[in-house]
């Protein structure tokens, strides 16, 4: 009797969100619509509620990322529904073109739980980071913001990474006050370049 290792198992999980959100991408182009997901097809790891970040890179630029925070739906179809949103729906990029999609590189990013931390001041906030490994909401009021691990790549120092993301949020640079809401989380991340 074969049996199936759990490297075995990771590597066919990455595959299968992989190729799901390029199957996505592929039915947005041809059908000018999200691709269907039947759930009966895929494992009951793949079927159980996440919260996923669909990114797409052209020549290592940004082309699309497109997620949610919270689990609200199946794994794949968060998947599908993302990957189909970042390459038509992101507002910062025109939609993904025919001629494009051999040049995109697509990233899943599978997100943890998020965790509230409490801190006093940025400072404080830095001290409880770990670059590279945690991803970051930051809220003030109604105002919300997030950067996934894989951001510090391009933002390693932590007071620059801060500073984007309340930006991001909708808030000055140099803003801080008692409101402000802290959560990290961490994520699942591959592509198809193996990383």
């Amino acid at each position: 009797m074969a049996h199936t290792s759990s490297t075995e198992r990771d590597r066919e999980y990455r595959k299968t969100l992989l190729r799901l959100a390029r199957d996505a991408i592929l039915h947005g182009l041809r059908e000018g619509d999200r691709l269907p997901v039947d759930l009966a097809q895929y494992d009951e790891s793949l079927k159980k509620q996440g919260a996923s970040f669909v990114t797409l890179k052209e020549q290592g630029d940004l082309r699309g990322c497109i997620g949610t925070l919270q689990a609200y739906q199946p794994l794949v179809a968060d998947v599908a529904e993302h990957a189909y949103s970042a390459a038509f729906r992101d507002p910062r990029f025109p939609p993904v073109s025919e001629d494009e999609l051999d040049m995109i590189e697509i990233s899943v990013s599978v997100l943890g739980e998020p965790e509230e931390i409490a801190v006093s001041d940025e400072e404080d906030l830095c001290s409880q980071l770990v670059p590279g490994v945690d991803g970051v909401i930051l809220e003030y009021g109604s105002l919300r913001g997030t950067f996934l691990p894989s951001v510090w790549e391009t933002l390693p120092d932590c007071a620059t990474f801060v500073r984007h993301l309340k930006q991001k949020a909708g808030l000055a640079p140099d803003f801080w006050a008692d409101g402000i809401r802290v959560y990290r989380y961490r994520t699942e991340s591959f592509s198809e370049t193996g990383n």
